[in-house]
């Protein structure tokens, strides 16, 4: 027998350094990791002991006798990996733990922002010996996008926070939730506070489409749409209008797919998870029966995972449309599929869209549609949105990375709600050099870096902010290895200025600017309240939507 891993896996690449029999693959160290789209085990070498399965903080893997019927297929994706890629038993030892030497004294890191950067980086610094560790966040609950940026139905994937709940159980690490740097707090005080800042707010700013309409009534971010079906405080009160039949999606990522299942998933279906309450009310009144997905470039350029691409197929009374001229592809881009510098899962992408494409309609399903080579042009109506207006594109170039160019053919579909999910970006901090085009903080090896690529002292970076909106959840944890690399480099060779207050200090000055702030213990008590009302409704957790709700529980814990 053998261990599978499936689609919720998260490339945390935990798993590998568990393996007793290094078959699992690509490694952070292979050329292939910075683009795989998952992990794969080979079935030939796998000796089922099962390691894999116990470090897996998701639940993606599975013994081969325990995989469920609708993610059997991943049998053959695995296999198929290392037939593109055979296993070569050259693993080198995984790199030593590092650790402070004690005669160093205790080296103090603060890290703005919670997501999967902040605590991979906070795990890290832990594990090197005698670190305490303030993280900061300015909504009452942590997690980041691992809370509000996944989709309800992906609850595994939130898993990863079950590891980091369990590795912050030390005093070393403190939380100080509900709390703003920049505001409760300047980040000057806080730089004065600690060895060490680790700015890790991921990319929380939408990419605009820079097109006539985008501001009418009807047109939104994805940022939004996802941040008010996950409950996020800051979005509760927002309101989308789905009355009309058609929704547009421009983008075509894994999260234009997200939203695409939400939109037309069956509601009861939802409401087994932990999606806002706001929301699934307001997606039992839908009236949407298509949503459209427009991408600038091909089927082989598609943003999208392919295990999240051939996971629409399982949808409820959905059918997948996909253009059947769409998978044929030239002889450039056959000839790319082809070579060996073509990511494994580009050829899953094109079986399923292939597949797509033919399987009849059904009547009364609702549909998901993807339109390839089109990009929008006007976002068009008088006093809200009636449609979109877009342009077809020719390819140029390179079949790998070709250039999208504008024809003269152009078109337009109705819809009464559109969503732009073209990207994310990160805000400027403070005073912190920025890199505008790029809406990132200029790094080097984690280092906050000006424009003269001289670092700025005690200031680092993890995450989108450091290296621009991309990867998945795990691909933060090499990220902040990185940074953390470098903080403990620099605490080693005395390039940090101790601290000017102790850590009492800053507790007592944080309940001084910010009375409300919620520290680890009252998140408990939130998290407590969440996971017992699920319980009673036979959910993961319900959700506290508003900032009130969040203190009142936490108060009361």
């Amino acid at each position: 027998m053998t261990y599978v891993i499936t689609q919720r896996c998260c490339n945390d690449a935990s798993c590998v350094a568990e393996c007793p029999v290094d078959c699992i693959r690509p490694r952070p160290e292979d050329p292939q990791f910075a683009t795989a789209e998952m992990l794969y085990i080979d079935p030939d070498t796998c000796i089922d002991c099962g390691a894999c399965y116990e470090a897996c903080p998701v639940d993606a893997i599975y013994a081969e006798e325990d995989l469920p019927g609708h993610l059997e297929g991943f049998l053959e994706v695995n296999a198929g990996y290392f037939a593109k890629y055979p296993l070569e038993p050259d693993m080198a030892p995984p790199p030593p733990v590092r650790r402070l030497a004690k005669d160093l004294g205790t080296l103090r890191v603060a890290i703005v922002g919670t997501g999967p950067a902040a605590c991979y980086a906070a795990e890290q610094l832990l594990s090197a010996g005698s670190v305490e560790v303030e993280m900061f966040d300015r909504l009452p609950t942590p997690w980041g996008l691992a809370r509000y940026g996944v989709a309800p139905d992906h609850a595994q994937t939130r898993g990863v926070t079950d590891m980091f709940t369990a590795a912050f159980k030390r005093d070393t690490l403190q939380m100080y939730l509900n709390t703003e740097i920049g505001s409760h707090l300047t980040h000057e005080e806080l730089r004065d506070s600690v060895h060490a800042v680790i700015y890790a707010v991921g990319a929380p700013a939408d990419r605009k489409l820079g097109i006539p309409g985008e501001e009418l009534p009807g047109s939104h971010s994805a940022t939004e749409f996802v941040a008010w079906y996950n409950g996020n405080p800051d979005y509760a009160d927002r309101e989308f209008d789905l009355s009309g039949q058609r929704a547009v999606i421009v983008g075509n990522g894994n999260v234009a797919l997200d939203i695409a299942r939400v939109l037309t998933m069956d509601p009861s279906e939802l409401a087994a998870t932990d999606i806002a309450d706001h929301a699934l009310a307001a997606l039992r009144r839908s009236e949407i029966q298509e949503v459209v997905i427009l991408g600038r470039r091909g089927l082989l350029q598609a943003a999208y995972s392919a295990p999240e691409f051939r996971a629409l197929g399982r949808l409820t009374g959905v059918d997948i449309v996909v253009d059947p001229a769409d998978v044929v592809l030239d002889e450039a881009g056959q000839a790319f599929l082809d070579s060996p510098e073509a990511p494994y899962e580009l050829g899953l992408k094109v079986a399923a869209a292939g597949d797509y494409a033919a399987r009849p309609l059904r009547d009364g399903h609702k549909r998901i549609r993807f339109q390839y080579c089109v990009s929008p042009t006007e976002i068009a109506g008088d006093e809200r949105v009636r449609s979109v207006r877009y342009v077809h594109n020719e390819l140029s170039g390179p079949a790998g990375s070709p250039t999208a160019r504008p024809t003269t053919d152009t078109g337009e579909v109705e819809a009464s709600l559109v969503l732009r999910a073209v990207g994310y970006r990160g805000q400027p901090i403070g005073d912190l050099p920025f890199d505008d085009d790029r809406g990132v903080l200029p790094t080097e090896s984690g280092r906050v870096v000006d424009s003269a690529g001289t670092p700025v002292p005690g200031i680092y970076a993890a995450g989108w902010i450091k290296r621009g909106p991309r990867g998945v959840i795990g691909s933060n944890r090499a990220d902040a290895a990185e940074t953390v690399a470098a903080i403990l480099d620099d605490f080693k060779a005395g390039a940090l200025r101790a601290p000017v207050r102790d850590r009492t200090a800053l507790t007592d000055l944080v309940r001084q600017r910010q009375p409300d702030m919620v520290d680890r213990t009252a998140w408990q008590a939130i998290d407590r309240a969440e996971r017992a009302a699920g319980a009673a409704a036979g959910r993961p957790r319900v959700k506290l939507a508003t900032v009130d709700q969040l203190l009142a529980t936490a108060r009361r814990g």
